[in-house]
């Protein structure tokens, strides 16, 4: 009979996908790990969670204000993904950013704890505009994934390949975080990549009638670069992000409650 893996400390680390935007309201928010963490409880309902992502964090500060509190938990499993705010940043500190993230893996891998982490989907099928300027760099930070999951035995979710992910309904009105279907499949894809009872590789199949980005919708890029872009880059221009002031929501190791399957 096969054996499925159990785990008894998770933590949580990164940015806004991991936090949780746009799955729920306001700071109510639920996000792919805490539906992870659901699912790792029916196997485990003694399961300690505890999500330390923070919304706009790049890996500098990932490291420098997540990576000591993660490990002195002790966990058995981390899921670390983070690494866009970096992309998106203007500057000549990407190459930097992605040592840090190799760095990040390295120290979380020697912990002895299995690391999940993630590609990035493909940008230039879900913000056509913003894809053309951040596409370098996007392939750039998937290939250094892909080969520090190879190097230090990562759990790989790959976004990039799922068809299903550049479905417009897997992402919120912004285009850049996901939407509680996103969150929900990617929930399931981390179930998949850790080899979890009952998973599978249906949460890369794109739904019937898929919601694409189609060329010439002018009107809807206008629309995305005004409600979405735009503030997001006066923000950055003024030295702030939508993490300033903010702390882990969940900062300590605590019971999961899962719902009924």
């Amino acid at each position: 009979m096969r054996s499925f893996p159990r785990y008894e400390r998770f933590v949580a680390m990164g940015d806004s996908q991991t936090e949780g935007l746009w799955d729920g309201e306001g700071d109510n928010v639920r996000g792919w790990a805490d539906r992870f963490a659901e699912r790792l409880a029916r196997d485990n309902p003694d399961l300690g969670y505890a999500n330390l992502a923070v919304r706009s964090r790049r890996l500098a500060h990932v490291r420098d204000e997540q990576l000591d509190e993660a490990l002195a938990m002790q966990p058995d499993l981390i899921g670390f993904c983070a690494g866009m705010n970096d992309v998106t940043l203007p500057g000549h500190g990407f190459g930097e950013a992605l040592e840090v993230m190799e760095e990040l893996y390295a120290k979380l891998a020697a912990s002895g704890a299995t690391v999940l982490t993630t590609t990035f989907p493909d940008a230039r099928r879900i913000v056509p505009l913003a894809g053309r300027l951040i596409g370098e760099r996007m392939d750039l930070i998937n290939d250094r994934i892909r080969a520090c999951a190879q190097r230090y035995d990562l759990r790989l979710v790959d976004l990039f390949a799922a068809g299903s992910m550049v479905d417009l309904r897997m992402w919120s009105s912004d285009r850049l975080h996901g939407s509680p279907e996103g969150h929900r499949r990617f929930a399931l894809a981390a179930a998949e990549a850790l080899g979890l009872e009952g998973s599978d590789h249906s949460w890369a199949t794109p739904p019937e009638h898929t919601e694409k980005f189609r060329a010439g919708t002018v009107g809807g890029e206008i629309t995305w670069v005004t409600t979405s872009l735009g503030p997001w880059v006066w923000r950055r221009l003024r030295g702030l992000s939508g993490g300033d002031g903010r702390t882990a929501r969940r900062p300590q190791l605590a019971p999961v409650y899962a719902p009924a399957h």
